[in-house]
């Protein structure tokens, strides 16, 4: 059981995160119309109205036991425990009467934050992190959903959505495509358990241990492979993304709110399978994990990597695009940041980036005493990582070490990727 602690600065900053994380978290829910919450946008998926149970009572049930916090709802401790991760084509078979209604889990909500709320100021780092983090990671995934819930309704997309306001964002210059050297050199993956000033950093089970991978030199695009570079291959024969749909003679993206003709500067959003058959045909493959840490956070001169691709800055996400300041993409050649020391441009931002290396663990990989299954049942060569950050990842995901993963065929993540050669 995890120990129960007085607060401290740390906790006090970790409180006032997850407070506004749920407050992001509830705006999400608000975009979605009753009528819509017991849609499935995502035949794969559970119904909208899991996901809006399940953020709480993952809260509930990873801190009420230690915390010796008797449960009020058993039943829905139960069925908003945990999500699923099956193979596409693997529809669910629940019906809508399975599912309680909106204003019985409205109430669940309520109840349980006031009861956690007597409790977290004395809750571990380590609980309150995950949970953090955990909702963090469902706002961008509950984003595909909703991205999906527009998608899949067809011709008659909007009508389930609350239209927000969107920023814009200005023009860019077309790209220029090209590949850029990457000397050789020596990588670090993952993060050390206890740092040298005795800190213990907050990471994911699959982030530790720290280790260090020799690096080969290659080359690498200097932008994610954009719609207008995957419209060649679509003619050439290649499977359509996902996102794009063909009206009327012409491509459309098919955004969260909208459909507009295909922006050709963006990056193309695809499945792991998609982008492993570009790079065949383009006579090119995709990076392994290693090599994009070594394009996105190496130096040419061998000083310390750099904590972000552009530098040690604290990123800024209105001007990166992720942080969840954005809905859609932007132009490749967006990058206000800067790139990586190599010249490479966006590797955090406007698209998470598929590599070659499969999802597995790290030496000395152990699980999380409070939720052993976090990363482990989805090893075995399944899933495919994938780094950098999408336009809805928060800003605290950005860390070096953060490791993100899907099935190579699932389609609705918001996923780039770039080509390397040797």
């Amino acid at each position: 059981m995890e120990p129960m602690l007085t607060q401290t600065a740390t906790t006090t900053h970790l409180l006032q995160m997850l407070s506004h994380a749920r407050a992001g978290t509830d705006t999400l829910f608000g975009l979605v119309r009753p009528e819509a919450f017991y849609e499935r946008p995502v035949p794969e998926r559970h119904r909208i109205i899991f996901y809006f149970g399940h953020l709480e009572a993952f809260d509930w049930n990873l801190i009420s036991q230690p915390a010796a916090v008797p449960s009020f709802s058993p039943d829905f401790d139960q069925l908003f425990a945990f999500g699923i991760d099956p193979k596409p084509g693997q529809t669910q078979q629940d019906e809508r009467s399975d599912w309680p209604e909106i204003a019985e889990v409205r109430e669940y909500n309520r109840r349980l934050r006031q009861t956690l709320d007597d409790v977290l100021h004395q809750t571990s780092e380590q609980l309150l992190s995950i949970a953090l983090e955990h909702r963090l990671m469902h706002a961008e995934t509950f984003a595909y959903l909703l991205h999906s819930l527009s998608i899949n309704q067809k011709h008659v997309p909007f009508d389930q959505k609350h239209v927000p306001l969107v920023a814009s964002f200005p023009p860019s210059a077309a790209p220029i495509h090209a590949m850029v050297e990457i000397s050789g050199g020596t990588v670090t993956l993952g993060q050390q358990r206890t740092e040298p000033s005795g800190r213990n950093p907050f990471g994911w089970d699959n982030e530790f241990e720290s280790h260090e991978v020799a690096v080969a030199s290659f080359a690498m695009s200097k932008y994610k492979v954009t719609n207008g570079e995957y419209l060649k291959f679509v003619r050439a024969g290649g499977k359509p993304p996902h996102f794009w749909r063909w009206h009327e003679g012409q491509w459309y993206w098919r955004g969260m709110w909208e459909e507009v003709p295909l922006p050709l500067d963006w990056p193309v959003y695809v499945t792991h399978e998609e982008a492993s058959a570009f790079a065949a045909w383009s006579g090119k493959r995709l990076p392994t994990e290693a090599e994009f840490h070594r394009a996105a956070y190496g130096t040419k001169h061998g000083e310390e990597e750099r904590a972000y691709p552009w530098g040690d800055e604290q990123p800024d996400g209105r001007r990166g695009n992720f942080g969840a300041y954005r809905w859609d993409p932007i132009s490749v050649t967006a990058s206000p940041l800067g790139d990586s020391a190599f010249g490479v441009s966006q590797l955090v931002g406007n698209g998470w980036e598929w590599t070659s290396t499969a999802f597995e663990p790290f030496p000395g990989f152990q699980t999380f005493s409070c939720y052993p299954g976090y990363s482990a049942r989805f090893f075995g060569g399944d899933h495919y990582v994938l780094k950098g950050a999408s336009p809805r990842t928060d800003a605290r995901l950005l860390r070096r070490s953060f490791r993100n993963w899907f099935r190579p065929n699932f389609p609705y993540v918001y996923a780039g990727f770039r080509c390397v050669e040797a």
